[in-house]
Formats: structure tokens, C-alpha cells, sequence
């Protein structure tokens, strides 16, 4: 019987995430909270401890303690099979400068590779929102010898110049060339109308990994970067393939949620993602109990409706209470109350926040701690929301950070004459 390889995972969790401000003012974009109940981090880490894979790294760097806390309590798993999830920081191991790149972090985290001796190196981003078993990646890649392997997402080619896209071989497996953003991307060979884009998410057989890395810290062209220099780097060698993530088989998946996969990388794909969870078909299922994405829970009791509150195609935490009020197409965090005659529609709400009696909140994202006074409207008119100091996205969607103050509506004056009076 052959020896089962030896699978290091490792993280890339040290996004700043500017692009999800003010989300992302006091954490890193891993620990930005999301679908009411998790952090972005849980799904790449219930991803790979589903499929096995359990020696995992979580390199960190920006604004991290959020981040450090969450792992530390949350992803505590039995030693007794060596199984273990821990974070590791910055450390400026090989000179006086921070993580200079993706690759660059990995790099200056050698020890690690050297203490596990894995034979096969994961490695995933830590911002995507996805089900995927990568120990059908890394079975993909040991059989075809790649010394690199890529997921790819086929995305259509008139969308695909967002992307970094894969170019493959006749064969479709092979990557002929890594491209950037282009501007005319190439066809798939078995679909012309699609291409792959790049999910950033890879499998290299250990021994190519250290040594990409050590040509490319040699190389002071280079920006350090996985996918902008290590990967052109493997498919010039001709040691690169691309895996097909619609090849994915996941337990429980649904024809609709199958293949599904974003980038929150902005607040509108960020607001639009957790629409995507609320209705009754949903386009992403966090309800499958056969592929679940882990979390630590707070210690509160269930959701409460009082007063016949009105609740629909929403997902609302452990401790709320929405209480004659009006809840749409929205996420609610854990111990947010909404008061009587509130209204909330295609809203993201954050925990511990309050929304007062007759406050209207539409296509809103409130991080965590922000108290609405009643009759405060929000995301009705996006310029007074912005000339409030709220942040509006190039979509329409205003995003208020943690804590952060909204003022009650102004007093309506008495008519002069009826002061007068008075």
C-alpha cells in the first residue's frame, strides 16, 4: 500500500482588504465578519480540515489580533493525531523588513516547511467565500506530476479581464500562460466562450515550492508575489496545471450552489455575497450540514420575533430580537435589536447593534456596535448619507464602521406664530 503524502496547509491571512473600508479599519479582511455568524477566515479553514487536511499554518501580518483571537478560540482541534491550526505572525526572520509579498511571507516562514517535511504544500487565500474538497486538488495533482497546480473558475470571457487569468495547452490541463487582467482573454479549448480565471488558491509538491522560492528571494525584480511571480515562474519551466473547479465534487451541494465562489474583496461584492444566502433557494447554502463551515458560537439564546414582527428571506443570530418591525432580505448578526415600526431591507447588521423604533435602513452594511436612533433613515438618500461622513459604495450601498456614531434626526421647529402663542 503507498504512504499516504504528507499535506502542509498554509493560509495566507495577511490581506489589508482596503478596498472593504471601513470593514476592515481594525481588522484584517480575513477577520471580517460574515453571513451573521462567521469570520471570512472559517470558510478556507472548514474547507480544508473537511477535506483532511489538518496541519495548517494561518500566516498573519495586518492588524491581526482580531484575527489571532478568533483562530485561538475557535479553531482548537485535538493533538492526539498531530491535527493542529496555528497563527503565525510577521517574525522578520531573515532581516529587518515585514512580509514583502505573498510569496516573501511564505518565504520567510521556511521553518515551517522545515519542521512538517510535508511532501505537498497547500496553498489558499483566506478572503474567498466557497465550498471546495481540496483533497480532490492535491489527488489531481499528484496524478498528473504537476510541480504546481492552480484552481481555476471558468468565468465568461467578456467578464474575465477582471480576473487573473489561465491560459491552457491544447490539452486543457497544462498552463501555457499566467495573464494578468487582459484584455482579449483566451478561450477555453473545450468551452471558446470561457475562460479560467485564477481562484489564488494552490498545490505544489514541496520540493519545487522551496526551491521557486529561493530563486525568486534571489531575484530583486521580482514584486514576491504567488501568483504574479512564482506561478509564471513554474509555468515557464513547464511545471504548471490548472484544476478545473468545476470537477469539485462536495457532499451535499446543490445544482445551484455548486461551483460557487467570491471574491468579497469590495463592499458591493461583499453586501451582494450575503444576498446571495437569504433566499429560499439560496445561491450559496450555508445549510448543508454535509460539508459545514465552522465557527465558535456565542453563549446567547435563540432569536426572538415579538409583536408580530414581520421576518422574510433573512438570516437572524443567536440573542437578536426584531420586536413589530419589518426585517427583508438581511443578515443579522448575534444580540441586535430592532425596535417596533423599524424597517430593514437588503440590509448586513452587524452584532450587538440597535436599530430604533421607526428607523428605516435600506441596502446598508452596519458593522458591529452601531446604535440607530428612531426615525433614522439610512441608504434612503446615498448623498446625505455621505454628507453624514457615511461611506457609500460605487453601488449605492452605505457601509457604516464599528461603533461609529449616527446622530438622531433634527427636532422639527414649532411654527413661529404657534410658539407665540404657546
Amino acid at each position: 500500500m503507498a504512504k499516504a503524502p504528507r499535506v502542509l496547509g498554509i493560509v495566507l491571512a495577511g490581506g489589508e482588504g482596503k478596498r472593504l473600508m471601513p470593514l476592515t479599519a481594525d481588522r484584517a479582511k480575513p477577520a471580517v465578519p460574515f453571513g451573521g455568524s462567521y469570520r471570512l477566515i472559517d470558510f478556507v479553514l472548514s474547507n480544508l480540515v473537511n477535506a483532511g487536511i489538518r496541519s495548517l499554518c494561518v500566516l498573519t501580518q495586518y492588524k491581526s489580533h482580531s484575527l489571532d483571537r478568533h483562530v485561538t478560540i475557535t479553531w482548537r482541534m485535538s493533538t492526539f493525531l498531530g491535527n493542529y491550526v496555528t497563527c503565525v505572525p510577521a517574525q522578520q526572520r531573515l532581516g529587518p523588513q515585514w512580509y514583502q509579498g505573498s510569496a516573501d511571507a511564505i518565504y520567510q516562514s521556511m521553518n515551517l516547511i522545515n519542521d512538517a517535511k510535508p511532501d505537498i504544500i497547500v496553498v489558499f487565500g483566506a478572503d474567498h467565500v466557497y465550498r471546495m474538497d481540496a483533497s480532490q486538488m492535491v489527488a489531481d495533482h499528484i496524478a498528473r506530476g504537476n510541480g504546481v497546480t492552480v484552481a481555476g473558475i471558468r468565468v465568461p470571457r467578456a467578464e474575465a479581464s477582471e480576473f487573473g487569468v489561465i491560459k491552457t495547452a491544447d490539452d486543457g490541463h497544462t498552463i501555457a500562460e499566467f495573464l494578468e487582467k487582459p484584455a482579449d482573454p483566451p478561450g477555453l479549448p473545450d468551452s471558446p466562450d470561457e475562460t479560467f480565471a485564477s481562484m489564488g488558491n494552490y498545490v505544489f509538491s514541496a520540493d519545487v515550492l522551496v526551491e521557486a522560492l529561493r530563486k525568486d528571494a534571489a531575484n530583486p525584480a521580482s514584486r514576491h508575489d504567488m501568483g504574479g511571480d512564482i506561478v509564471p515562474m513554474l509555468v515557464a519551466e513547464g511545471k504548471a496545471g490548472v484544476y478545473d473547479f468545476k470537477d469539485n465534487d462536495v457532499p451535499g451541494a446543490l445544482d445551484r450552489d455548486r461551483s460557487y465562489w467570491r471574491d468579497v474583496g469590495s463592499l458591493d461584492s461583499y453586501h451582494e455575497a450575503h444576498m446571495d444566502l437569504v433566499s429560499v433557494q439560496p445561491v450559496f447554502n450555508l445549510y448543508n450540514s454535509d460539508w459545514p463551515i465552522f465557527t465558535s458560537h456565542p453563549q446567547l439564546p435563540g432569536a426572538k420575533f415579538t409583536d408580530h414582527a414581520t421576518v422574510s428571506e433573512s438570516i437572524v443570530c443567536q440573542g437578536s430580537i426584531v420586536s413589530g418591525a419589518v426585517v427583508d432580505h438581511s443578515v443579522l448578526g448575534s444580540n441586535v435589536i430592532v425596535a417596533v415600526g423599524a424597517h430593514v431591507e437588503r440590509a448586513v447588521i452587524m452584532d450587538n447593534c440597535k436599530i430604533g423604533a421607526g428607523a428605516v435602513l435600506k441596502n446598508v452594511i452596519l458593522d458591529k456596535n452601531v446604535e440607530v436612533p428612531p426615525g433614522v433613515q439610512i441608504g434612503v438618500d446615498p448623498e446625505h448619507d455621505r454628507a453624514r461622513g457615511f461611506t457609500v459604495s460605487k453601488g449605492g450601498v452605505t457601509v457604516l464602521g464599528k461603533g461609529q456614531v449616527v446622530e438622531p434626526p433634527a427636532a422639527v421647529a414649532e411654527p413661529a406664530d404657534e410658539a407665540a402663542e404657546a
